[in-house]
């Protein structure tokens, strides 16, 4: 059997991280969530994983932010942004940082649908 893929979540609002790993975790995947980018950053759990999905909006510093500092540190891990109506601003830094963008609010199965896309190149090349 096939270990099931790890996807740090990082959002600041305690409901929509539950309902978020919820949803996940019925699909499979095993889900490490954290509040802040300041909590990600130093965790262990970085090196090893599957996918990032990170919301934009978070105190301190923001999800891009966040991100930023992971690809300077030469982690690769595809990521997905999570946002309300972003600004072309946002939306070209999270190109530049080679993040997929999502806004809110999530329907259906889209962020399910992007992680399985970033996580898997031959579905990109379909």
């Amino acid at each position: 059997m096939k270990p099931a893929r790890r996807i740090l979540l990082v959002d600041d609002d305690p409901a929509i991280r539950a309902s978020l790993r919820f949803s996940l975790e019925l699909e499979g995947y095993e889900v490490v969530t954290f509040a802040t980018a300041e909590n990600l950053l130093p965790s262990p759990h970085v090196a090893g994983s599957d996918c990032l999905v990170l919301d934009y909006r978070l105190p301190g510093m923001d999800g891009l932010e966040a991100l930023e500092q992971l690809r300077r540190r030469g982690v690769t891990l595809p990521a997905i942004l999570i946002t309300t109506t972003p600004s072309r601003r946002v939306r070209a830094r999270a190109v530049a940082l080679d993040a997929a963008l999502i806004e809110k609010p999530l329907l259906c199965d889209g962020l399910t649908a992007a992680i399985r896309d970033v996580c898997d190149p031959r579905a990109r090349a379909a």
